[in-house]
């Protein structure tokens, strides 16, 4: 295992692009932290961000994996872009006359992936928890280290979404095209469930039952949007006759899904490696 990710490892050392992407990546999630210096005045009234209580315990966990699964796209390009990189220069052609059998490239690329998720996840739990330290109004230990479902679906999602950017870059070849037939997937689920939603099955539930099962929105629906949960919003919500009544918790068959669509992009890009001439 070591010895397969120290390969791939070694390959990255010299991607600057690859270096440079991953960086700005993490920054930007340490940007977060800007949100709660962040005042606003309306008409003589100030208040701050982080006062609204985005950073209280155990909230945070939701808001900042949210805000940080919409940032993969960054490391996306970098997955992407790192089995581009094999067919350009003929490197995957080199590590299979190395004696590497393509079970093993895949397996070393998937690795790479698990390491990719477990350092964001870890940073996003760091980030967190400084930042909910420094300005939750509640600090006891079980609420601190409550809810932190989100963490865990925000790591199964990054390795989900890294596998189907794998299996789009061995699919595809060149990086370029395989982000563009993602944006291109994104597009058709969303039409799946227009079509679904206001064509086919209006005022029911079918569209979005079937919807799960796509690969993006199964992801998407890990980590449900949280500003609703704000205790702002749902009173505003409730002065104006409105009340939220949906879920947040983090589905248990959502990450069944979740798992088996990983586990199909992997067995996939392993399946055209070891039927493609190469």
């Amino acid at each position: 295992m070591m010895r397969l990710l120290s390969i791939e490892l070694q390959k990255l050392k010299y991607n600057k692009a690859a270096k440079v992407i991953t960086i700005v990546y993490f920054v930007l999630i340490t940007f977060i932290a800007l949100i709660a210096s962040i005042e606003f005045n309306f008409g003589g009234v100030h208040f701050r961000v982080a006062d609204q209580g985005i950073f209280n315990f155990p909230f945070i966990w939701h808001f900042n994996s949210f805000m940080g699964a919409i940032l993969k796209i960054f490391l996306a390009i970098v997955i992407v872009s790192m089995m581009a990189n094999e067919y350009s220069y003929r490197t995957l052609k080199q590590n299979l006359i190395d004696g590497l059998s393509k079970k093993e490239f895949i397996l070393s690329k998937f690795l790479t992936v698990i390491l990719f998720a477990t350092i964001s996840t870890l940073f996003l739990f760091i980030v967190s928890m400084l930042l909910g330290l420094s300005f939750s109004d509640y600090k006891e230990i079980g609420i601190i280290f409550s809810d932190l479902q989100y963490i865990l679906a925000y790591f199964i999602k990054l390795v989900a979404f890294f596998s189907f950017c794998l299996f789009l870059g061995v699919l595809v070849k060149r990086s370029a095209f395989a982000l563009g037939f993602l944006i291109i997937w994104y597009v058709f689920e969303k039409i799946a469930y227009g079509l679904l939603k206001w064509k086919f099955f209006k005022d029911t539930d079918i569209a979005e039952n079937v919807l799960q099962f796509f690969p993006l929105e199964s992801m998407s629906n890990l980590i449900g949007e949280p500003f609703s949960r704000l205790g702002a919003v749902q009173s505003a919500a409730s002065q104006l006759g409105e009340e939220f009544t949906k879920s947040y918790d983090v589905p248990v068959m959502g990450v069944f899904i979740v798992i088996a669509w990983t586990a199909l992009f992997v067995y996939w890009s392993f399946l055209i490696l070891k039927k493609r001439d190469l």
